[in-house]
């Protein structure tokens, strides 16, 4: 599995230190702008190949501090990233269902479209009662892995796509697993802990198609 890029995990520490003055009785706008705003900044002034180098340096610390930095996320950011999380999957599949060259990963990106499109009105479920409004275009964070795929064909968007699943899923399981045992809504905690199995599913087939593919 390869590293997750720096300028994504800069992304994230941004969102998670949104998350720590966001309340969670707040109205729904707040959550969502303090969510949308937050990495905004990092994601349009450091490119993936710019901070490539980077991102091979101290892999295992990034991952680790990438990690804990949903401990102290609010459910309404969590909802809000989730939600953008499943339009980047959403928006990925479709690419992939109609460029790629692997019957395999064509299958996994209708599968993606299928159940993140499932995950998403879910999603919507939990959120509407808690007031929190679902994103209408993603965050930077999931539009820089989208990006990815621009102007990629053939094998190399074979390749990019499995290997942009296997880093979507690793922040997805990693967000989740803290909502799972850590929510402050049970409704919130249910729902992570129901789709979490689905991700860890989702991430050990990408790993899967990722080798066969490289």
């Amino acid at each position: 599995m390869k590293a997750i890029p720096s300028f994504l995990l800069a992304g994230v520490f941004a969102l998670s230190a949104a998350c720590s003055s966001t309340s969670t009785s707040g109205t729904s706008e707040t959550a969502t702008s303090s969510a949308a705003d937050a990495p905004t900044g990092v994601a349009t002034t450091t490119t993936p190949d710019a901070s490539a180098g980077t991102a091979a340096t101290d892999a295992s610390a990034d991952a680790t501090a990438y990690m804990n930095s949903f401990a102290s996320m609010s459910d309404a950011v969590f909802l809000t990233n989730a939600a953008s999380s499943d339009m980047m999957e959403i928006r990925a599949g479709q690419m992939a269902s109609q460029k790629a060259t692997s019957a395999e990963v064509r299958k996994y990106a209708q599968m993606m479209v299928s159940q993140h499109n499932q995950s998403s009105q879910e999603l919507k479920a939990v959120a509407a009662p808690l007031g929190v409004k679902m994103p209408d275009a993603m965050l930077p964070v999931h539009q820089a892995l989208a990006d990815r795929l621009m102007n990629k064909s053939g094998k190399n968007f074979d390749e990019t796509y499995m290997d942009l699943m296997e880093t979507a899923h690793k922040m997805d399981v990693a967000m989740f697993e803290v909502k799972s045992t850590a929510a402050e809504s049970p409704n919130v905690q249910a729902f992570a802990t129901k789709t979490l199995p689905v991700l860890r599913s989702h991430y050990d087939m990408a790993n899967s198609l990722e080798k066969k593919v490289d």
